[in-house]
């Protein structure tokens, strides 16, 4: 069975609170004189008290396009993610040379060579890595990511895997856009990243969960209810309105699919690992599963702490279980998150 060795967040230095990001995004999106309740009212209710940005909050308004976002993207992802990696491999007691997997995700910058690549001689890892930069999934790759690295361990039992997600959200921004879609993504969206150690059966490294199953599900009719508009200023967000709609309609089947697929009910779980997607989303989620009060603690607070990291999100509730929360040993747990497809992926774990 998949074991999840470590989890590692890395966060970039500049901290600012809500309102002090409000002010300098207000600047930055409304044209001069614009009223600026809708944006004051979004950022609100967005639940968000402190966000971390890859930029000083007076970087924002004079970055020249996206091919100069982009390059920040590049050699800010590669610093965070050797952070991420290196901390993750030395709380799993293992060494880099150990890695023979890597998959890097991310949805907010693009870069070839990938940047798996060039960590992988910042870190040491072995020349024969095995490399999978995945681009698309969004939020929803946290939870695919792991998914994913049980695939492939479950062939490659002996073997050591990392993912590595890094989410610099706030260099998406639009400048000069008021549209209502931006100035929720300007409330709701943090810059983070994460990394998960995960070991093959054969492996006996450190503690964590094991991973039991995973199930993925791309919801019909569905492909435009998220994800990007490229243009010519770079990543324009598409989030519409109907994404709670969506999750009260089909998750609950799926979550009680996958546990009736290995005997349990949703009573059985001791801990709900949830993707921040925003509190719109958490309340639908909440009620379309009946979870019991609290259950979602542990989300509630990364947003509040750190907002939407998209990918990296999930995996700093993963962590934050572990460390806070850590659920009885042998106990079922499911970790979830949904995202551009519109798709969900959920992970059952046992503690």
């Amino acid at each position: 069975m998949t074991r999840i060795a470590a989890v590692r967040g890395a966060l970039p230095p500049h901290r600012y609170p809500q309102a002090e990001i409000t002010d300098a995004f207000a600047r930055v999106c409304l044209p001069p004189g614009a009223s600026r309740r809708l944006l004051d009212r979004v950022h609100t209710s967005a639940q968000v008290g402190h966000r971390n940005l890859v930029l000083p909050l007076e970087e924002y308004a004079k970055l020249d396009g996206f091919g100069t976002a982009n390059d920040i993207f590049v050699e800010a992802a590669v610093d965070l993610g050797a952070e991420a990696v290196g901390a993750a491999l030395e709380a799993a007691g293992l060494a880099p040379a150990d890695v023979d997997l890597i998959m890097f995700t991310s949805v907010t910058g693009i870069a070839a060579p990938s940047v798996d690549a060039r960590l992988a001689g910042r870190l040491g890892l072995r020349p024969d890595v095995k490399r999978v930069p995945v681009f698309g999934l969004g939020c929803v790759a946290g939870a695919a990511g792991i998914a994913r690295l049980h695939d492939y361990l479950r062939g490659w039992p002996g073997h050591v895997a990392v993912l590595l997600s890094v989410e610099l959200c706030s260099l998406t921004l639009q400048r000069g856009d008021a549209s209502p879609v931006n100035l929720v993504a300007s409330g709701l969206f943090g810059d983070g990243a994460a990394a998960v150690v995960a070991v093959g059966a054969h492996r006996s490294e450190g503690g964590g969960p094991e991973v039991v199953a995973s199930r993925a599900h791309l919801y019909p009719g569905s492909e435009t209810v998220m994800g990007w508009d490229v243009s010519d200023t770079g990543f324009r967000v598409v989030l519409d309105t109907s994404v709670p709609d969506v999750v009260r309609t089909y998750l609950a089947d799926d979550v009680r699919g996958l546990l009736a697929d290995h005997g349990l009910t949703s009573a059985d779980v001791s801990a709900w690992v949830c993707h921040p997607g925003g509190p719109k989303v958490l309340h639908a989620v909440a009620e379309s599963l009946d979870l019991p009060e609290g259950a979602l603690d542990l989300t509630w607070r990364s947003l509040a702490d750190i907002g939407n990291l998209s990918s990296s999100s999930v995996l700093h509730v993963l962590r934050d279980t572990l460390a806070l929360r850590p659920p009885p040993p042998g106990t079922p747990g499911l970790l979830m998150a949904m995202g551009p497809g519109f798709c969900s992926e959920l992970v059952l774990l046992r503690w």
